[in-house]
């Protein structure tokens, strides 16, 4: 992806979840200022070296944003149970994607429901927090919502 000289297009959705757009190396410093430990990317490609390293750490779960092939449950789940353990330390997390309004918004809301949100309260505060998110469009709105059904099939 081109690198870009702007601030980078993050938004705080809780004291510790924050959906973005692809960021750049160039934003290690003010991801890192947000409190950001752990960086969920949902890109195929794969995000700059830079951003893997500490106090940061980037989980590379390639997905693409097309109906016909449906974010994986197990994707969202290894993101979510990587998230966990950073937040409940007092980290912050950061899930993105291309344009932070598909596949991030889905990460981030399955976050969410790790913390022990409803899907749509999760998916409801997330389009508060971040205009550009579009977690309506049906096939992540039906992801997000069975990725709720499978987490807590999976924490009985």
């Amino acid at each position: 992806m081109p690198t870009s000289n702007t601030p980078h297009d993050i938004s705080q959705i809780t004291d510790y979840l924050y959906i973005s757009s692809w960021p750049e190396g160039e934003h290690f410093d003010e991801i890192v200022s947000s409190g950001i430990r752990l960086i969920l990317s949902m890109h195929w490609w794969k995000p700059s070296k830079e951003l893997d390293r500490p106090p940061l750490r980037l989980l590379w779960l390639p997905t693409v944003d097309f109906p016909l092939t449906p974010m994986p449950l197990n994707t969202l789940r290894m993101g979510v149970e990587a998230a966990l353990p950073v937040i409940k330390s007092g980290g912050g997390v950061l899930a993105h994607c291309r344009a932070g309004v598909h596949r991030g918004v889905a990460m981030g809301a399955c976050v969410l429901i790790g913390m022990g949100y409803r899907a749509d309260d999760a998916m409801l505060l997330i389009k508060e927090k971040r205009p550009a998110a579009d977690p309506d469009t049906w096939c992540i709105r039906n992801r997000i919502r069975k990725f709720e059904t499978y987490w807590q099939g999976f924490q009985e």
